[in-house]
Formats: C-alpha cells, structure tokens, sequence
C-alpha cells in the first residue's frame, strides 16, 4: 500500500456547523489561561507525588513489572489484576500512540515528543496514586467484580456525591462517546484508504463487531483485552524495532532533534518562543489523550482488580503509562522521524496515516496490511476499554441493578457517527471533556493523597519485614494509615 491517505468527509456540509462549534468550544477552554492551567496542574501533581512518594515511579519500577508478570492469578472468580491492567492498556494503547503522536509532531514539532516523556514520566507517579486509590474506595458489584474509580473515591473519601457524580457525567461522555468517535473515525479512514470501503459501511461493521461484546457486560471485554492489547502493543513494537535497527547511526541526530526542539531551539513552528509553545501545549495534550495519567479514566480499569494490596495495583497501572507513552509513543516518533516524510505545516488530519506511510518508506509496502490489522485492533480494543469506563461511571449513577441499555445503545451510536464525521470534530470532542476531567480528578487527588501515601508506606514496612512476599492490606490497626476509611473491602 502506497500513496497519502485523505481525510474521509462524505458529510462535509452536514458536520460543517458542528465542526465550527466545537473549534469555538475548544478555542475557549484551551485558550492560553485555560490551556496553561491544565499543563501547570498535569506537571504539579506529577511533581507533587514524585516528590511525595520518593519516586516511586523509579524505586519501585522492578516490583512493577514482576507485579504484571505474576498478576493472573487469585482474582477468585473476579477480574485479575492482569485483566484490569490489560483493560487499561487497551484504552490507552490506540490511536493516540499512531495518529496522536503524529499529530502532535506536526502540530508542536519533534519537540512535543520530549514533553510527552515528562508528562508520562511524572504521570507515572500520579497514575499510581489514582490506581491506589481506586483499589482503596472500590465497591464490590452483584456480580462478584469491583467498581471504582475517581466518582466512588470522590463521593466516598471526600464526601461529595454531586461532585462525583459531576465527574462520572463528564467520563461517560468522554468514554462513551468523544473517544468512542475518535477510534472509529480512525478506523474508518485507514480502512478506507487500504480497502476501499465507504465509511457508512465500516459503520455498520463496528457496530456488528461491537455490540455482542458490549451487551456482555465487563467479563468478556476483560478476557478479549487481556489477548488483544498485549498481542498488538507487542507486534507495533517489534515493527518499530526493525525500523530503529535500519536507522541506528540516525538515533543520536534524532534525540538531539526532539530536544533542541523542546525548548524551541530548532524553530518550526512561529520563532522560537511560538516553537517553544507549540511543542510543550500539543506534548502534553497529546500526552494526556495517550497515557490518561490524571485524566481519572485509568483507575476505573483499577478498580475492577481482585488484589491483596491496593499498592499491587498501582504499581501496575504506572507501568501502564510507561509502556503506554515512553515505549509505544516514541516508536511511532521514531517511525515518523526516520522517515523524512515529516515537515512543517501538514494538516493534522494525516494522523494515522503519516505514521503507515513512515513505516512503508523504511520497511516497505508490505507493511501497510500489517499496519492496518494493528491500528484496527488497537482503536477496537480502546473502544471495548473505553466502554468499560463509561459503564463503571453509569453504575455509579443509575445505581448496580439499573439498565445500561440507554448506555449501550449511546455507545454505539457514538461508534457509528464516529466512522462518518471528520476528524477535528472527534478529536476537539476529546480535548473539551479531557480538559474538565483532568482538572477535577487531580483536584481531588490533591485532597486524598493521605490514603494512598499510607497505603504505599504499609506496602513497603510488610516488605522489609517479609521480603518475597505479596504483602496483604489491612485497614484496621494499621499504624501507617488513616482510619476512617469507607466500605468493608479491606476490612
């Protein structure tokens, strides 16, 4: 497969009014002040609990992946803490590592690469203080699986059920129907310019595909999680592997490029204060869409997870974000950059497709079949994560036992409209309920660290004293953390 990919907008006329609502929309919550706000509170919290928990993130990052590696069994009937992370990663791992990445480097520069890194790198602290949280405020369900997530931890640690419920309406619009949009669009513009098919067409088939899955409820999106994501994430890599070992004298000019960039220091785009600008705003907004690190959406997935100790969890969901942003988002900057089919000023609508086309000018055409299993598979695998969020979220609203038909069917309405609108409007979707879930999880964050400080402290003091052993949380009698909490889980 050879050629530029374009842009699918069969209803151009009928989305133009909506396409010029949300820009305004957009323009005026990420207008400087607003934009700025989010960007300061994304890198305060990151701080805030880098600081806070000693680094975590780097301290603990062994007991990270041997918690994954060992995290499949003893959910006792439930979902696994293997399932739960596998539900994260299939939300985060979709198109914003292919097409966002990309289009963050057309929109900010190489630079926006590095600002991505230190959004992830700080989100991973403050990706493990909302897991934690998650596991600590988490509610068991009637059919043996858990809930949680920012609205349960809101309403229960902070004592306010308007604003959690305040947060569950912004999620469930965001997951169940921005982001929604933003795959199938994805996939109905790949799909369109590999095989051919009208976007009505492959519509109707994500809805076919998806609505078996979805009416099953959390079980059967947790087992196809857990063999799709991993599976994708892994062959994306192996793909981007082989382009880095053909470019390898390249990588050193390469990192240099996205640095210098970074600080607006090779300027693409409006002198160097505007590359500056640029490259940190779309770094971190992409960022945010990619890895969810504050975002309040990953601890839904959390929640879901049968553990002994919510700290397990948490390290689990922060290495989430690293494989998420620091290993697939850089192999698609890698792709692009390697490729010299970059340059300044490209529509942002090229997304997906300047990444396919990077990797079929260094591997080939015969990658473009490949590319289109993997991006299918990862913007279908964020859908049925995506939804997971959304039906958490409805839960807390309409109660354990109520219909989530009015959910179902919102969700895949969403998928269809998705397959048919432009990209802009999927993505400004995205970018307004982001921007409002953000500020009011990290907010909330900020408020209930306690918890999740005396969670960790319990977690390493059990460690010291039998070392090799999965420590077991107790709430009662426990010298490192607060009493008061909630709920009999942990007790």
């Amino acid at each position: 497969m050879s050629g530029h990919y374009s842009t699918i907008l069969p209803s151009e006329s009928l989305f133009t009014q909506v396409d010029s609502t949300l820009a305004n929309i957009f323009a005026a919550i990420y207008s400087n002040p607003m934009e700025m706000n989010i960007i300061f509170a994304l890198i305060t919290a990151g701080l805030y609990y880098t600081i806070k928990s000693k680094a975590v993130q780097i301290r603990l990052f062994p007991a990270a992946v041997k918690a994954v590696l060992g995290s499949r069994q003893d959910s006792n009937g439930g979902i696994s803490s293997f399932q739960a992370f596998a539900i994260g990663i299939a939300s985060r791992v979709g198109t914003g590592n292919i097409a966002g990445v990309a289009i963050a480097i057309v929109a900010g520069g190489p630079g926006a690469i590095f600002w991505m890194w230190v959004i992830a790198f700080l989100g991973m602290a403050t990706g493990f203080m909302e897991a934690v949280l998650a596991q600590l405020f988490k509610v068991r369900g009637p059919d043996n699986t858990f809930r949680g997530g920012p609205a349960y931890y809101i309403r229960d640690g902070l004592g306010s059920k308007g604003w959690g419920a305040t947060f569950a309406i912004f999620l469930i619009f965001a997951f169940g129907f921005a982001f929604e949009m933003v795959q199938a669009n994805t996939i109905a513009n790949v799909a369109h310019a590999h095989f051919g098919y009208e976007p009505w067409i492959v519509a109707l088939g994500l809805i076919i595909l998806s609505a078996p899955i979805i009416f099953g409820g959390l079980r059967p999106v947790a087992r196809i999680a857990e063999l799709m994501a991993p599976a994708m994430a892994l062959a994306y890599l192996l793909l981007a592997g082989a382009v880095l070992v053909l470019n390898f004298t390249e990588i050193p000019a390469v990192l240099a490029l996205i640095v210098k960039s970074a600080f607006g220091f090779d300027q693409v785009v409006g002198g160097s204060a505007g590359a500056f600008f640029a490259a940190l705003t779309n770094g971190t907004k992409r960022g945010l869409f990619s890895n969810e690190a504050g975002m309040g959406s990953a601890p839904n997935a959390a929640a879901t997870a049968t553990i002994k100790h919510p700290v397990q969890q948490g390290l689990i969901q922060s290495l989430g974000v690293f494989v998420d942003t620091i290993l697939v988002c850089t192999a698609t900057a890698c792709i692009v950059l390697f490729s010299g089919l970059y340059h300044p000023g490209q529509s942002i609508n090229d997304g997906a497709a300047l990444t396919v086309e990077s990797l079929q000018h260094s591997l080939g055409d015969w990658v473009g079949t490949p590319m289109v299993i993997i991006i299918f598979v990862f913007a279908y695998s964020s859908i049925l994560g995506n939804y997971t969020y959304a039906e958490i979220n409805w839960n807390f609203l309409r109660g354990m036992k109520a219909s989530q038909l009015p959910l179902k069917a919102m969700v895949l309405v969403a998928i269809g409209l998705g397959a048919v609108m432009s990209l802009s409007s999927a993505w400004n979707l995205a970018d307004i309920a982001t921007a409002f879930m953000a500020l009011l999880n990290i907010f909330s964050l900020f408020l209930l660290s306690k918890y999740a400080l005396g969670a960790l402290k319990d977690w390493e003091s059990q460690l010291k004293q039998k070392p090799g052993e999965v420590p077991v949380f107790k709430v009662t009698d426990n010298e490192f953390f607060p009493q008061g909490l909630p709920g009999d889980i942990w007790k």
